[in-house]
């Protein structure tokens, strides 16, 4: 009975863990290029009481032995990248990766971070940058007279002068792809940086060696499905309220226990 309030406690300590991953999820449903996470469970250590195959007389063994589980722990939370749905916005300066890949911006220290949100703005400089002022790597600067902007599925950025009839290139958007994209560590903010699990990143030219396509005017909406959240929020709850259960029935035996006369 002891046994069981602690498994019980290790439980309902994991559901609370899955319900904090879900309300994240929920909450960034509308977050520009956010990617769902999920949490990963693993059972604890078992108490081997008898061993699979242990003789129990001369000429028979045990066909399954017995252990006694312990609960439940977090092991980890996986980030699911796959596609989010594009967003139409005939905005010039927005961008949404159609396939793998990330953009790339330089933070403030010098360090480059890694983005699947394509909501560009210009700075004071004409630069492209962030929502919040981190610029574009390599940086590509819009002159103040350009009329129009135009970024093509392979990311040459070209603009239209006042003075100029003909289009002028002035620079190319690259993007950077992981072996391993699940081992980036999320910073908030949009951004990622890469750690030994994701891997170097693989920097190059969009829609070339397995790097996603740009697509002008669109945004990625997040991976987010929230009917799904929902049903995973049921979920947890129903197993957070069952292994409640669990320990008011312990209670319950340890009390007639000893009440024993």
């Amino acid at each position: 009975m002891f046994r069981s309030l602690h498994i019980a406690a290790t439980g309902m300590a994991a559901q609370e863990t899955h319900l904090e991953g879900i309300s994240n999820n929920i909450a960034n449903a509308n977050t520009h290029g956010y990617k769902k996470q999920r949490v990963d469970f693993q059972d604890l250590l078992y108490q081997t009481v008898r061993a699979a195959g242990t003789q129990t007389s001369a000429t028979a063994t045990s066909p399954t032995g017995l252990q006694l589980g312990s609960g439940v722990r977090v092991v980890g939370t996986s980030r699911m990248f796959t596609q989010g749905a594009t967003l139409m916005t005939n905005n010039q300066l927005d961008m949404a990766i159609e396939g793998q890949g990330f953009f790339v911006v330089q933070q403030a220290d010098g360090t480059p971070a890694y983005t699947r949100a394509g909501n560009f703005q210009t700075d004071a400089q004409g630069q492209l940058v962030t929502a919040e002022g981190q610029v574009l790597d390599p940086s590509i600067t819009i002159p103040p007279d350009a009329t129009s902007v135009n970024i093509g599925s392979d990311g040459t950025v070209s603009v239209t002068l006042a003075s100029q009839p003909q289009p002028t290139i002035v620079g190319q958007i690259t993007i950077a792809t992981f072996v391993n994209p699940a081992g980036l560590q999320a910073n908030g903010h949009n951004l990622f940086t890469m750690t030994a699990a994701s891997g170097d990143p693989q920097i190059g030219q969009p829609g070339m060696d397995g790097r996603g396509a740009l697509l002008q005017g669109a945004l990625e909406r997040a991976n987010v499905d929230v009917v799904e959240e929902m049903v995973g929020l049921i979920t947890a709850q129903r197993a957070y309220e069952i292994n409640s259960k669990v320990i008011t029935a312990a209670d319950d035996m340890l009390r007639a226990a000893t009440q024993l006369r």
